[in-house]
């Protein structure tokens, strides 16, 4: 992965006006006659994330992969941050797309958007992939300590505008990411994140990492789900795992040893693999 890719990948963005208003920045790769599979990404990240497994995979599906309302290029509109709001902005993204039915992969928050479309919209949902995922909330106090997760909170909640990308908060913020990408990487991580109003930041931790209660709508996935980890993950913690295992019993589980919770940026090859085999594997 070079500087250029990056600009290549930017380059290929589209947007698409939805039917409630809002623009969402959306990629459109592969063959069109592939099975579609969505890609969702994380808190304060982008269509970028997924940019290590797009080469593993755009030649065996049809890639859709967004930018969430609030980050990247889609609209970051004072109103509203909810796992419900970001699945219906997909669900219409679709729609205009004219694609009936498609596999749904999210990461982190992306997953949690995941989830709620596969609830939500089940006619639309072949096959569920939850990388990172939990099925309680995001909690940091539960693997972090109670220190360092009053320290995450207030450092959102003190965010104003504009935000420094190269400040200490910024640098914490992706402490994880700078560990395992290269410099150029990240560097395009903290600015894009930076460029995310504080409102949002806000907005979307008080939505939907703190407080989401996904238990009580767990039983209406039906369709075929795979559960991926990395048994290093800080922010998926074992409560978290247990109740996603008990909510969709059927689920194939994989937990990757020594990946973190950004396990597709550590090793894309193995996840990248693992996806596909779920997705191409007989009913």
């Amino acid at each position: 992965m070079t500087p250029a890719d990056l600009d290549r990948f930017e380059a290929q963005k589209s947007i698409v006006g939805l039917a409630n208003g809002e623009r969402l920045a959306y990629l459109d790769l592969g063959r069109k006659d592939a099975p579609a599979l969505v890609l969702i990404h994380g808190y304060t990240d982008s269509a970028r994330d997924w940019l290590p497994v797009v080469p593993l995979l755009d030649t065996r599906f049809r890639l859709i992969i967004v930018d969430l309302r609030g980050h990247g290029r889609s609209d970051k509109p004072e109103c509203c941050y909810t796992r419900f709001d970001f699945a219906y902005d997909v669900k219409l993204l679709l729609d205009a797309l004219s694609i009936k039915r498609a596999n749904i992969a999210g990461h982190s928050l992306g997953s949690l958007v995941a989830q709620t479309l596969a609830e939500l919209w089940p006619s639309l949902t072949d096959r569920l992939i939850l990388i990172s995922s939990t099925g309680t909330s995001f909690d940091p106090a539960a693997s972090l300590g109670a220190t360092a997760a009053t320290d995450w909170m207030q450092g959102v909640d003190a965010l104003t505008d504009p935000i420094e990308p190269n400040s200490k908060f910024m640098r914490d913020w992706w402490h994880q990411s700078i560990l395992i990408n290269p410099q150029f990487f990240v560097e395009r991580q903290e600015r894009d994140a930076a460029a995310i109003p504080a409102h949002v930041w806000k907005a979307i931790g008080d939505q939907c990492i703190r407080e989401a209660d996904l238990g009580p709508m767990l039983k209406r996935v039906h369709a075929p789900t795979l559960i991926v980890w990395g048994s290093e993950d800080t922010l998926a913690d074992a409560a978290g795992r247990e109740a996603l295992r008990k909510g969709i019993p059927k689920a194939q589980v994989r937990d990757f040893p020594r990946l973190g919770h950004d396990l597709f940026w550590q090793d894309p090859g193995a996840v990248a693999a693992l996806m596909t085999q779920f997705l191409e594997s007989a009913p």
